[in-house]
């Protein structure tokens, strides 16, 4: 358990960006929004800070935290970057793409955010308040997703809270994030790369840069190379049942596109009712803490298109679901 403590809420305005990077620096917990989620950050050279992050995610050691920088040159003083790995990141940083390449000889992200690895997972968010606070902070800021580990990731500050108030120092409150899944994650520690995680930046986006279809890793062992790579995580209180036709007696309702005939319980929530992924990813973690707070045993779940960001809604439903 952490230490009770009384959690700020600061406004995304340049005190609150300088009050965050203040924070951070002396090895406080802030929740910062990035345009996939909010994410629970620390001071990544920080043994004492990245600690905190686990204790008060209650997340498993052994599942590494992603590191966050400001721009492609200070993500290339903590790792190596192969030619894949390098064209990727021009392409899509600033965005929602961790790439884990093996850490440099000038790499200051501690072991204990790495999970003993050789590797690191680095990422250079889109959001410019996050870059702001990043820029201001002058070092690798580690950020998993600021909700207890295994819970539904936070969208909003108000999620962020409701998980972690008295947990950690501040929450940094931009609204609503733009994304509402969390980074694509490949690694380029060569050979051809690996896609770890479905995210924010489709498959077919990825391969097209580095020209060749990248490995797919499925989930599964005890001791991942990345976040998000446990096999129960995203996990509602509620039962999750996927690709329903239509909710059976007594269950929620999560639904995609067009309704199916028959009354739907009043417990229900269509992430996109025009059938756009898009709306459907930033809807998601949302649409899923709205209905497992009215505490249904079961949440049935309409059937997702698997292309674009139906790949990565798929994955963080298929976790979800999970036996746990």
């Amino acid at each position: 358990m952490t230490e009770p403590r009384q959690t700020q809420r600061l406004s995304a305005d340049e005190p609150g960006i300088a009050a965050a990077a203040e924070l951070l620096r002396a090895g406080k917990l802030v929740a910062l929004p990035t345009e996939t989620v909010y994410g629970l950050a620390a001071d990544a050279s920080n043994d004492r800070a990245v600690a905190a992050i686990y204790a008060a995610k209650e997340r498993p050691s052994f599942n590494p935290l992603i590191s966050h920088l400001p721009d492609v040159e200070a993500a290339r003083r903590q790792g190596l970057f192969d030619a894949p790995a390098l064209a990727l990141a021009k392409a899509f940083w600033p965005g929602p793409l961790t790439l884990v390449v093996p850490a440099s000889s000038s790499c200051t992200v501690c072991s204990l955010a790495r999970a003993g690895l050789d590797s690191v997972a680095l990422r250079v968010p889109s959001d410019p308040v996050a870059r702001a606070v990043l820029q201001a902070a002058g070092r690798p800021i580690a950020a998993p997703s600021a909700n207890r580990s295994g819970r539904v990731s936070p969208t909003q500050a108000e999620h962020v809270l409701a998980d972690l108030d008295g947990r950690i120092d501040a929450v940094l409150d931009a609204g609503p994030t733009a994304v509402g899944v969390e980074s694509s994650i490949v690694a380029c520690l060569g050979g051809v790369p690996r896609l770890l995680r479905p995210g924010g930046v489709p498959r077919a986006a990825l391969e097209a840069v580095i020209g060749q279809a990248l490995v797919i890793v499925e989930e599964g062992g005890t001791a991942p190379i990345a976040p998000g790579l446990l096999a129960s995580h995203y996990a509602p209180h509620a039962a999750v049942r996927l690709d329903a036709e239509a909710p059976r007696p007594g269950e929620a309702w999560l639904g995609f596109g067009a309704e199916p005939n028959g009354a739907l319980p009043a417990l229900a929530f269509n992430l996109s009712p025009a059938g756009d992924l898009t709306e459907a990813a930033a809807n998601l973690f949302a649409a899923m803490r709205q209905l497992d707070d009215q505490r249904p045993a079961t949440i049935a779940v309409a059937p997702i298109p698997m292309h674009g960001l139906g790949e990565a809604i798929n994955d963080r439903l298929r976790r979800a679901a999970a036996p746990r």
